[in-house]
């Protein structure tokens, strides 16, 4: 069995669902043949035990015991093997081949996630896309493990009605036509099944986006006494899917009442024309007794065709689901990719050449200035300069396209002269790092979670976390570095997940570090601390913080005061304080706002402004 997750599951047409399961049908193709033959193999011989029975019948009551007689059941015996021996293998292939198109939806899906960040959650709910991970990859996967099963019944069908044709042509005709009208009655109802199960999707994923937001925001649900609120309407759309589900489970309910009497119905009719032909001498005894067999056969094929039915009906849904999110286009795109062309002097190449090759960059450690033309910033090499300004949205945004993250006019920013559009995503990534204001931690050791790029020993940690003033948090955690935390960081207060968040990116070591609102969570005497720390472990190496802490503001080299989305004033931070001027004015005016009120609580008593606020609204 091949090993899974994949490689690389390669890139699928997007233009309709139909498109997207042959596309996966074809990258699988060699175990989809294994399983289709095995299956073919297994069903045909299950279909010819009944005639083979029939004949050993015959053989006794005309002959008794003979060698004709025990070469049918030696013929008997290798046909229950062969069976026996296409149902074990093709179990294995079925699932193996659930598998690998499960698999390979699911890593289509994250990889695509982790290529657009912050486009996908902005086109679609962050619900929407795990319940597609969840759900639809493994329902997707589904079609292809009972195609096999399928396929064989076709076969055992079609040699049946060979057989029967052969012996009888008014069985062989009622078996041609009966079955496939059988058939064709239960398909009536795959449309309305399909339509209430696409219904019940939706609102499954309405409520696993609900329910996110619900917990991701828990502790301010609480403070703000909303919790209540949101209990409501997480009650009100599970009753949702519940009666979404209760109307799908009316009509499959009606599918599996005639998948049992329709067959059951056909095996009399085919029975009863059976006896007749008997009677009248038509069909010897040991003919009845197979063609009472193939009668009874036939119903595996035809449950098989209904769940076919029902299972591809949902492998439409999930696979269409799966479009739409790979649909969303990339927030950025990457010139060094294979199906990526940069136009223009750096990097080019041209159309349908292949991928770009990439300008170069300045060299590690090299001075080079950051510009970003759209604001009319300029953070020139190995400063600490801080963006400040009335609207936190515009400052943020600016910090993103030194980061080359966010608005298409991050093309514009140049990093010693070099467009950051030009170059390639790992590149920027592994020597740009922005902190985002929001703390992301993940489940797992607490030393994992700050060496994201595995190459920091115990010291360098340590350091970092005293950096960033987060030396407690190797208390609250048990097992220190070692120790494991929850998801989310649930089990750390706000201030302590925003300072290891801060430690962590330290422990990158970039060229250029960007920093947005850092210090947001913690307390004055904390927040005062972290910033002459960070100042000095930055030192000689470009760093941007966006914030309106005069604590912080008063560590850094240059103040860039934002208005509009442009740059309006630059300066120290006591330059612009004291600045007799519209600048100046401006300037305080911003900071006024964020000055620190007197704090008397002892060092780390409760550096987490968030639960502290918290705590006093409850």
């Amino acid at each position: 069995m091949r090993s899974l997750p994949l490689g690389d599951p390669g890139s699928p047409p997007l233009t309709s669902p139909l498109a997207f399961l042959w596309w996966q049908a074809r990258a699988q193709w060699g175990i989809l043949l294994a399983a289709v033959v095995v299956g073919v193999v297994g069903s045909v011989a299950g279909a010819f035990l009944p005639y083979v029975i029939g004949r050993i019948i015959d053989s006794g009551l005309d002959d008794g015991i003979t060698p004709a007689l025990l070469r049918g059941c030696a013929a008997l015996a290798a046909l229950g093997l062969v069976q026996v021996a296409g149902n074990v293998v093709g179990h294995r292939l079925d699932v193996q081949n659930w598998l690998r198109a499960a698999f390979a939806g699911s890593q289509l899906i994250g990889h695509h996630v982790t290529r657009t960040g912050d486009a996908i959650t902005a086109e679609l709910p962050t619900g929407e896309v795990v319940a597609t991970v969840a759900s639809d990859a493994l329902r997707m996967g589904e079609v292809y493990a009972i195609t096999a099963r399928f396929l064989g019944g076709v076969a055992a069908y079609a040699a049946i009605a060979i057989v029967l044709m052969r012996s009888s042509g008014a069985l062989g005709v009622l078996v041609l036509i009966g079955l496939p009208l059988v058939v064709a009655l239960l398909a009536l109802l795959v449309r309305p099944l399909q339509r209430r199960q696409a219904a019940q999707r939706e609102a499954a994923g309405r409520l696993t986006t609900l329910g996110a937001d619900t917990v991701s925001g828990l502790r301010i649900l609480r403070g703000i006494g909303g919790e209540d609120v949101f209990a409501g309407r997480y009650r009100e759309q599970s009753q949702a899917v519940r009666r979404a589900g209760a109307r799908v489970a009316q009509t499959q309910s009606l599918i599996d009442a005639l998948q049992t009497l329709v067959p059951g119905l056909f095996l009399a009719a085919v029975v009863w024309v059976g006896a007749r032909l008997t009677i009248s001498g038509d069909l010897t005894p040991g003919e009845l007794v197979a063609f009472y067999g193939f009668a009874a056969f036939l119903t595996q094929p035809l449950w098989t065709a209904t769940e076919a039915m029902r299972i591809a009906t949902r492998a439409h849904i999930g696979a269409r689901k799966i479009i739409n999110v790979l649909r969303v286009p990339d927030a950025f795109a990457d010139p060094t990719a294979p199906d990526a062309a940069v136009s223009g002097p750096a990097g080019s190449s041209p159309a349908g050449v292949g991928p770009a090759v990439p300008p170069a960059l300045p060299a590690d450690g090299a001075p080079a200035d950051l510009v970003d033309p759209a604001s009319g910033l300029t953070v020139r090499a190995g400063s600490l300069v801080a963006l400040v300004g009335a609207d936190p949205d515009e400052t943020a945004r600016i910090a993103a396209r030194l980061g080359r993250f966010g608005e298409p006019a991050a093309g514009d920013t140049r990093w010693g002269g070099v467009p950051l559009a030009g170059l390639s995503l790992a590149q920027v990534r592994a020597r740009i790092v922005v902190a985002e204001s929001t703390p992301h931690l993940f489940t797992g050791a607490l030393a994992d979670e700050l060496d994201v790029r595995g190459r920091a020993g115990e010291r360098e940690l340590l350091a970092a976390l005293s950096v960033a003033d987060a030396a407690d948090v190797l208390e609250s955690v048990p097992g220190g570095l070692a120790g494991s935390i929850e998801e989310q960081g649930r089990s750390l207060s706000g201030g302590q997940r925003q300072r290891v968040a801060l430690a962590r990116a330290l422990l990158t070591e970039p060229d250029v570090l960007i920093l947005i609102e850092p210090t947001s969570a913690v307390d004055a005497h904390t927040e005062a601390r972290i910033a002459r720390r960070v100042a000095a472990a930055r030192r000689g190496r470009t760093t941007v913080v966006v914030t309106t802490s005069p604590l912080v503001l008063d560590a850094v080299d240059e103040v860039a005061l934002v208005e509009g989305g442009r740059v309006r004033a630059v300066g120290s931070h006591r330059g612009l304080l004291d600045a007799d001027s519209r600048d100046g004015a401006a300037y305080r005016a911003v900071v006024s706002r964020a000055e620190p009120t007197p704090d008397p609580t002892p060092e780390h008593a409760s550096d987490d402004r968030e639960d502290r606020h918290a705590a006093t609204r409850r």
